[in-house]
C-alpha cells in the first residue's frame, strides 16, 4: 500500500509542477503578487505547513498519511525546497498535528471538548493559520495512524525542548474533558516512549495535570523527603529545562504556548515551598 501511495504522490507532484510551470510563463510576477498578498509572503494555503510534509512523504511513515493533501500544495510547490529537519517551525506544527489525532483516537471517540480545546489552542497560538490546521486535522482524523513508526521519525528529528512541548500539548488535549482518560495516558506514553524521551521528563509533565503537593515534587523530578537545598536547586534546573526560550527556535506562537509549562514549574516550587515553611 505505501508503494502505491508514494507512487500516487509522485504523479501528483509532477503533474501541478508541469501545470506550474505551464502557468507560470508570462505572468510570473502576476502569480509572485497572488502568492505574496495579504500576508507577507508566507503562503496563501497549506503550504507553509502541509508543504512542510514533502520531506517526509518521500522518506517516512508520515507520507502515507499525508498524501491525500499534496493535491492542495500548488502554492508551495514554487518553491519545491523545503526538507524536514531544516524548517524547525512547520516540522513541530506537522508532528502536532499528526500525533494530536493520534491522542483524540485513542479511545475511539472523538469528543466535542477535545475539538473545542484543539480549536482554542490553535487560534490562541497560531492565529490567521488556526482555520487550515484544523481542516487538516480533520482530514488526518479519518487515517489509520501507525504511532511506533511516526513517533520514532519525530523523535530522530526534533530536540528535546520540543518532544517535551509535544507532551505537554498532548497532555493539554487528553485533559480537556475534566480529566486524563486511562487509555489516552496509555497512548500519550506509548508515545513518549517511542519518541525517546526520558521516563522523569514524562512523569513531570504528567503531574502538571494533576493538583496535589505529590504532583508538585513530580514536576520538579524529586521525591518528597528532598531537603530544602534540593528542592531549591531542582527548580532551578526545571526552570532551565522548561523556559520558553528552549523552544524559540520554533517560532514565537510555540514560545508562548511553552509559557504555561513554565509556569506550572513555578506553581510546582511555590506549593512546595508553603508546605515546608520555606522562604
Amino acid at each position: 500500500m505505501p508503494k502505491i501511495l508514494l507512487l500516487i504522490l509522485i504523479g501528483i507532484v509532477i503533474y501541478y509542477f508541469i501545470k506550474w510551470s505551464k502557468s507560470s510563463n508570462g505572468n510570473n510576477q502576476t502569480k509572485q503578487k497572488e502568492y505574496t498578498s495579504g500576508n507577507g509572503g508566507k503562503g496563501s494555503s497549506y503550504g507553509k505547513w502541509v508543504g512542510g510534509g514533502l520531506g517526509w512523504a518521500f522518506g517516512g511513515p508520515l507520507g502515507a498519511i499525508l498524501g491525500f493533501v499534496f493535491g492542495k500544495m500548488y502554492d508551495d510547490m514554487s518553491k519545491g525546497t523545503y526538507e524536514y529537519g531544516r524548517h524547525p517551525g512547520s516540522d513541530f506544527t506537522l508532528s502536532l498535528v499528526v500525533l494530536t489525532a493520534a491522542v483524540m483516537k485513542a479511545d475511539g471517540k472523538v469528543l466535542r471538548s477535545e475539538l473545542d480545546y484543539v480549536k482554542k489552542f490553535f487560534y490562541a497560538n497560531f492565529g490567521n493559520e488556526a482555520p487550515k490546521l484544523i481542516k487538516l486535522l480533520g482530514e488526518v482524523l479519518k487515517q489509520d495512524i501507525d504511532i511506533k513508526q511516526i513517533s520514532v521519525q519525530i523523535g530522530s528529528h526534533l530536540d528535546n525542548a520540543s518532544k517535551l512541548q509535544l507532551l505537554h500539548y498532548l497532555f493539554g488535549i487528553a485533559a480537556a474533558d475534566g480529566k486524563v482518560d486511562k487509555v489516552e495516558n496509555e497512548k500519550i506514553r506509548e508515545i513518549a516512549n517511542y519518541m525517546g524521551i526520558p521516563p522523569a521528563d514524562f512523569k513531570s509533565i504528567e503531574a502538571m495535570f494533576y493538583k496535589d503537593t505529590e504532583a508538585a515534587y513530580s514536576i520538579l523530578q524529586i521525591s518528597p523527603d528532598a531537603t530544602d537545598a534540593e528542592v531549591k536547586n531542582a527548580y532551578r534546573e526545571m526552570a532551565k529545562k522548561y523556559h520558553p526560550d528552549r523552544v524559540a527556535n520554533l517560532g514565537e506562537e510555540v514560545r508562548k504556548a511553552a509559557e504555561q509549562k513554565f509556569q506550572k514549574v513555578n506553581e510546582a516550587y511555590e506549593t512546595i515551598k508553603k508546605e515546608r515553611g520555606m522562604k
